[in-house]
């Protein structure tokens, strides 16, 4: 079969809420040559119904994987390996691009050979959290930087090489955090990591205070995997759950929403950095007990500032 350019990864698990949000979004992209892979793990609702919808314009390809041995590692290395693409997008099903150049924007750096990773800039939407709202401002700055310094990155928003994932492919054992490692190992190989502000998305986040802290609690473990030298006491828990409770606050008293927001902001930093600690104290293997409770949770947020640019953006049926 002959290669596409560009091959687009989703890991979903009962996504039916969202994912047509964002294949409706790829369908508007002004890049054509794609095929998007669908990693379906264990999806009771309509969500494989709907990747199967003739309304879009590029193939879909349904991978299954059992929820027992699914880590977010393992579903990305299937996915990838059925892709034909030399080229890998990311994306999380719970996303959408703002904008028809999207792909077009995030794989333009693998023009330099030396780039390994590009990730975009992510922003909350309506639901979103307030003090997430912080957190993506903070990680996804409005400003592109072609040669990032440190690994950070996030799969929800990014693109690969195949072939160099075809040298190191994600560490299937890790409950988090999957992506920093792989570009951790890029980065030691002399590739670059390179962030695109104009590739944007919106991530929805819909997450409970327990949904808060897994999150957090299973990433600290993969953390503390990755960089064992690393620590997190509990003087540390009290210092930066403060830090950033104060400075949402600030922000919140400036656009003045403090009294609506001050409550989300204390549970949504205290399930933030609980969770961190936790998870520094419970590095260990991912069993399908923390499977269960990082993945498959039981059940199933001050607005987003526009940055504007001159195209026009994806219109979405709200």
């Amino acid at each position: 079969m002959t290669a596409v350019n560009c091959s687009i990864v989703v890991r979903a698990f009962n996504e039916e809420k969202h994912i047509g949000r964002l294949f409706t979004g790829i369908n508007q992209q002004n890049w054509k040559d794609i095929e998007v892979i669908l990693v379906d793990s264990g999806s009771s609702d309509a969500t494989i119904e709907i990747a199967s919808s003739k309304d879009w314009a590029f193939p879909v390809r349904v991978v299954e994987i059992e929820p027992e041995s699914f880590s977010v590692g393992r579903s990305l290395n299937l996915g990838i390996k059925e892709a034909q693409g030399d080229i890998i997008v990311i994306a999380s099903a719970h996303v959408y691009p703002v904008y028809p150049d999207w792909l077009e924007r995030l794989i333009t750096p693998f023009g330099d050979s030396q780039v390994g990773l590009t990730y975009g800039k992510q922003r909350g939407n309506t639901t979103t959290h307030f003090s997430e709202h912080q957190i993506f401002a903070r990680w996804f700055p409005d400003g592109s930087k072609t040669q990032e310094s440190n690994p950070f990155c996030n799969n929800a928003n990014a693109a690969i090489r195949k072939s160099l994932w075809m040298e190191h492919q994600y560490d299937e054992t890790l409950s988090g955090l999957e992506d920093l490692e792989w570009a951790h190992w890029a980065i030691e190989q002399g590739y670059e990591v390179s962030y695109v502000a104009e590739a944007e998305i919106k991530h929805v986040h819909e997450d409970t205070p327990r949904g808060i802290y897994n999150r957090y609690r299973r990433e600290a473990m993969a953390f503390k995997r990755i960089f064992p030298q690393e620590t997190f006491n509990f003087r540390d828990f009290i210092r930066l759950f403060f830090r950033n409770a104060v400075s949402d606050s600030s922000v919140a008293i400036r656009e003045n929403q403090f009294l609506g927001e001050i409550g989300n902001i204390i549970w949504f930093r205290l399930m933030q950095f609980w969770g961190t600690y936790q998870g520094y104290r419970q590095s260990g293997p991912l069993t399908w007990e923390l499977r269960q409770t990082f993945y498959y949770p039981s059940g199933t947020q001050a607005k987003p500032k526009l940055q504007l640019r001159d195209v026009k953006p994806i219109q979405y049926n709200e």
